[in-house]
């Protein structure tokens, strides 16, 4: 017997290959789920630099709080009795929580600000309630399994390794050239020495957090890469989003042909009230109407050209108005002036001398 290869022909099929950029819909869609070009790296590298350069300003004054914070809780030691009392714990208790946070103040409200202020430069200011909603498909452990084993996931390890590796190398940097000052340490005063260990953690943070800043430059153009190849469509689905923006054009030309229908009809209705009927003669036809009463300019109240212009003349002369032959007076009008638009002062004279003569012509009769 002979064997059967089947083929999946969709496979050779236009669109199916995701070479289109995103458009402007999909990106806005992405984005209203909460799907952004964000890296977390930049948050904590911009945090971390941030609440230690936070930390090395305002470190005398957060020494100062403490200080009073020590000196306060060293001064009960010998009324301990009244410290634990029922009607003064309480207020013992709210005095060193309140100077606690009180000296913790700066680094959290920077820490607060910076990563808000990361966010915003990365992806904008937008509220996206979307991306809170709960997606139970997450709970799915197939997904989860595949996921772990994904490109994404080994890049994620390679970033904690190089991550870990600069933090252990500036840390190593750091302390070597401080070696030779720990035997030191024995010798201060216990102030002085958590001073100088203040500063020493400080400044190990700042050379970390500089540092750092480079792992999360990468780590955003990466994530901007990554995001712009995750939103690709296919043509096929440009197509389809094209259709539901702009309409369908199949739709909108058989929406286009009612509304010239309508147009048309409508605008026949007018011919049985025009005045006169100006031709070229066979191709261009103009309807004039002029109401002496109103002082306005004659107007044009239907044109055509072709068949709409045989049509106009078939029921002009089924309700008796007058047909004049003035081939340029109709090119000129049927080019320049719109349905229901009075005619231009050039062509007064013109008109009002093709209506005396229609005047004339029914006086006559």
């Amino acid at each position: 017997m002979r064997g059967i290869v089947r083929l999946n022909l969709g496979f050779f099929a236009e669109g199916g290959e995701k070479t289109e950029r995103a458009t402007p819909r999909k990106k806005q869609k992405a984005r209203d789920e909460g799907q952004v070009a964000q890296s977390q790296e930049i948050n904590t590298a911009f945090t971390f630099l941030g609440v230690f350069a936070v930390l090395k300003i305002t470190a005398g004054w957060i020494y100062q709080r403490m200080l009073e914070i020590f000196s306060f809780g060293f001064g009960m030691i010998g009324d301990m009795e009244a410290v634990f009392s029922p009607e003064y714990s309480g207020r013992v208790v709210t005095f060193f929580l309140g100077r606690a946070l009180w000296a913790a103040a700066p680094v959290m409200l920077s820490a607060l600000f910076i990563g808000i202020i990361s966010n915003v430069i990365q992806v904008g200011w937008k509220m996206t309630p979307k991306a809170l909603r709960p997606k139970f498909s997450r709970l799915n452990p197939v997904p989860g399994f595949k996921r772990m084993f994904s490109p994404q996931t080994l890049v994620t390890l390679l970033k904690s390794i190089l991550k870990f590796s600069i933090i252990a190398a500036v840390i190593y940097s750091a302390l070597r050239d401080e070696l030779n000052n720990l035997p030191k340490l024995a010798q201060m005063a216990l102030f002085e020495s958590v001073a100088w260990l203040g500063e020493l953690i400080v400044n190990l943070g700042l050379n970390v957090g500089g540092w750092f800043i480079f792992v999360a430059a990468a780590d955003y153009a990466f994530t901007r890469f990554r995001h712009t190849r995750e939103l690709r469509m296919t043509k096929q689905e440009v197509k389809e989003e094209f259709k539901q923006t702009e309409g369908n054009p199949q739709i909108k030309g058989r929406i286009r042909s009612k509304m010239r229908e309508v147009s048309t009809r409508r605008m026949m209705q007018e011919v049985p009230h025009a005045d006169v009927i100006i031709t070229n003669p066979t191709h261009y036809a103009v309807a004039l109407a002029y109401d002496r009463d109103s002082g306005r300019a004659p107007l044009v109240t239907a044109k055509g050209v072709g068949y709409a212009a045989r049509r106009i003349k078939e029921i002009a002369r089924k309700n008796g108005v007058e047909i004049v032959e003035n081939r340029d007076l109709a090119r000129v009008l049927y080019a320049t002036v719109d349905t229901g638009e009075e005619i231009p002062p050039e062509m007064y004279q013109a008109a009002a001398e093709i209506l005396a003569f229609v005047y004339r012509l029914k006086k006559m009769a």
